[in-house]
């Protein structure tokens, strides 16, 4: 039996029927962008974050991207990132003109450390961007109290979140704004790329709904310089159906998650996730922390159960951001975390013998 990392088919399988009528009721509308669907996603997903509004665009860089730029985020800003986090978080504030400012991970949940933020704020400093981490919530509390009396702004990266809860709260009305990603291996995935920006700023959402279609709000009069980045009708119907589910597909990550944790916690050389009291997280992935991890890699994959790496580079030793002056050793635990983690097969649709396999074959190696 072969146990693959993620199979996106059989989220189609289970939702087939629904997917293929809201297909056909796109295709039959003869409207594609900026219609019906995408009014009533945005007015869905925006009561499911409990928020006030959302906007849907073309991806999760360009939501991070348009929330800077609404709130004239730009050349000669600085704004905090995770050190470790996806680079997209970073580029997003390179598109903006800002230069990205990263403080390292807490070591046991590799979200960012709220105790290190205010040591990295400067006089260019103008915001925050929490992401949450693998589905887990950061820690919000101290980091808005911090932003809150040095004037800056906090924007959720909540790529990974669709549903994570935090103290009761739903990711992305944590912050004064939240992007969103609908990459189809999210929790909640499109069928293609998908973004949103979810805030209960009315003026912030105005301003992105402007820049997200070429900077007009009627059609050929064009108010700013603007970008194209506007979800489309078709990913839109596609998330509405996948929306009523995700509560559910939540529920059965986390039931997932927790047969992982009880099985592996007999091995003490594995490293597992740690989970505070005060988040529900969604489990977009179920990291483990090995030092051999590449041996434990090969191994798995020689048993025909697939993993991934999330993330091999830190941004800050990316080709991208070489011309910056960081080198090796200047954030050790980004770096340590990223010749450590392993990503196990997760997802709502992993079966029990599926994952009696992975822990099996984890246990040949360690034990």
């Amino acid at each position: 039996m072969k146990v693959p990392f993620l199979d996106l088919k059989a989220a189609y399988l289970e939702s087939k029927e629904e997917l293929d009528a809201a297909y056909r009721r796109v295709m039959e509308s003869g409207w594609y962008i900026l219609g019906r669907e995408v009014r009533a996603f945005e007015e869905e997903f925006a009561a499911y974050c409990q928020a006030e509004h959302c906007v849907g665009v073309g991806n999760g860089l360009d939501a991070l991207h348009l929330i800077l730029r609404a709130y004239g985020i730009g050349e000669g800003d600085e704004v905090i990132v995770p050190a470790n986090t996806y680079i997209a978080t970073w580029l997003a504030v390179s598109c903006s003109g800002a230069k990205p400012v990263p403080v390292e991970p807490d070591e046991r949940t590799y979200n960012i450390d709220p105790e290190l933020i205010e040591p990295a704020i400067t006089p260019r400093t103008r915001a925050v961007i929490p992401v949450h981490l693998y589905g887990q919530p950061a820690d919000m509390d101290p980091i808005n109290r911090i932003a809150g009396e040095r004037g800056l702004k906090v924007i959720e990266d909540a790529a990974q979140a669709h549903g994570a809860l935090y103290r009761g709260r739903r990711a992305g009305s944590l912050s004064d704004a939240a992007a969103f990603s609908f990459y189809p291996v999210k929790n909640l995935g499109a069928v293609g790329d998908g973004g949103a920006v979810v805030t209960d700023d009315a003026e912030l959402a105005d301003k992105v709904r402007l820049l997200r279609n070429h900077g007009q709000r009627v059609k050929n009069r064009h108010e700013v310089e603007g970008f194209n980045s506007r979800l489309d009708e078709l990913q839109a119907a596609f998330l509405r159906v996948k929306l009523s589910k995700l509560d559910d597909w939540n529920r059965r990550r986390r039931a997932v998650a927790a047969r992982y944790l009880e099985r592996l916690d007999r091995l003490p050389a594995l490293t597992l996730p740690f989970v505070p009291e005060w988040v529900e997280p969604v489990w977009h992935l179920f990291i483990v922390r090995y030092p051999p991890r590449d041996v434990l890699q090969q191994h798995l994959a020689n048993t025909g159960i697939g993993t991934q790496i999330h993330y091999p580079i830190p941004p800050h030793l990316s080709d991208a951001y070489a011309d910056k002056g960081w080198e090796p050793g200047d954030f050790p635990m980004s770096e340590l975390l990223a010749g450590e983690i392993l990503s196990l097969p997760m997802s709502p649709h992993v079966q029990r013998g599926q994952l009696d396999k992975v822990v099996g074959s984890v246990e040949e190696e360690l034990v």
